[in-house]
């Protein structure tokens, strides 16, 4: 038997009752004060505090739901949310140790989305591993579109890597996924059914709306002496181009060793009919961790090597694969 009665709203419960739906879904117990008072307070153990942020807007970042005619669900953006902040965080070698949330939302979304939206949350800390991170507040607004803004604060045990230290004669490597969320995006803006997707598919596009971070591979990497890291979020060649800017070098991937991660993607290019390595050079949002290191380190197993930095010839710092020059105006761009 369903009820006739009205699904609730936020706007019905206001903000005070959406907090008190909220907050029993989200662990703070770590905190030395969490969501409740004016501020959240934190310990840390080191001398630096990293800091990073991220919003998700609707209709900028996600689709309610997409033209394929897949929901995306609360959950995934709550997820998101999270996964893209400690990504940053991991990038640097550190650990994320606090986050606070801002959340804005139209009046007619439902308890319901709230609830699973805090839940994605609460489960991308607790299986991405992120298991020193705990929520210590936020704000809470109306608003005309869904909007998401999470700071996450981190720590380095073994001190923080930059961009900037790639050398000529490091290998650079890469832990986590390549061109996944790019296919997924993709996969999700076709106009065909998503209901007749397979598996294979629908693991592709979850990629876009779920992505896994390899979380303890930064300060794992940063141990073993990188030089350079940064993650992977505007795509392959578009990144590792600043990161060849930073350090005043050049890089040269290896087609072969894409073409693994190429490989993968061949359901979604079955579907789409695009070039599944266009992907992997360009696609963002994978928050795969890109890392240099110098000869004769003992990369992390979890790293793939993918080719070399080299010096740059002339003032400029340039990105090949196989030795042909790419450009690096391609891949992810909020205003393009």
């Amino acid at each position: 038997m369903t009820s006739n009665q009205p699904e609730a709203t936020v706007g019905d419960l206001g903000e005070q009752g959406i907090l008190e739906t909220i907050l029993p879904l989200l662990d703070s117990r770590k905190a030395n004060l969490g969501p409740g008072d004016d501020a959240g307070a934190l310990s840390v153990k080191s001398s630096e505090v990293l800091v990073s942020v991220d919003t998700l807007v609707e209709n900028q970042d996600f689709k309610l739901v997409w033209p394929s005619g897949l929901e995306h669900r609360a959950y995934d953006i709550g997820w998101k949310s999270i996964a893209q902040n400690v990504s940053d965080i991991n990038a640097m070698g550190g650990t994320s140790t606090g986050a606070v949330i801002s959340l804005s939302l139209p009046a007619s979304t439902s308890l319901e989305w709230v609830k699973d939206f805090a839940q994605g949350i609460a489960e991308a800390i607790n299986s991405l591993g992120a298991t020193e991170l705990t929520i210590l507040g936020g704000d809470l607004g109306k608003s005309t579109e869904i909007s998401v803004t999470t700071t996450v604060l981190g720590e380095c045990a073994h001190g923080k890597i930059l961009r900037s230290g790639a050398k000529p004669g490091d290998s650079i490597a890469v832990a986590g996924r390549l061109g996944d969320a790019g296919a997924g995006l993709e996969v999700l803006e076709h106009s065909r059914d998503a209901n007749t997707w397979n598996r294979a598919v629908r693991r592709i596009a979850e990629a876009q709306c779920r992505p896994v971070p390899p979380l303890g591979s930064g300060p794992r990497a940063a141990e073993a002496g990188a030089h350079a890291m940064m993650d992977i979020s505007d795509g392959l060649v578009r990144d590792s181009a600043r990161l060849a800017k930073s350090s005043g070098v050049s890089i040269d991937f290896n087609r072969q060793a894409l073409q693994t991660f190429a490989t993968r993607l061949t359901p979604a290019a079955q579907l789409t009919g695009a070039d599944p390595m266009d992907w992997v050079l360009h696609g963002g949002e994978d928050f795969g961790l890109l890392a240099t290191f110098p000869a004769g380190t003992e990369i992390p197993e979890e790293f793939t090597v993918i080719g070399a930095v080299t010096a740059r010839s002339g003032r400029r710092s340039q990105v090949s694969v196989d030795g042909k020059l790419v450009t690096a105006n391609s891949g992810f761009d909020h205003f393009n």
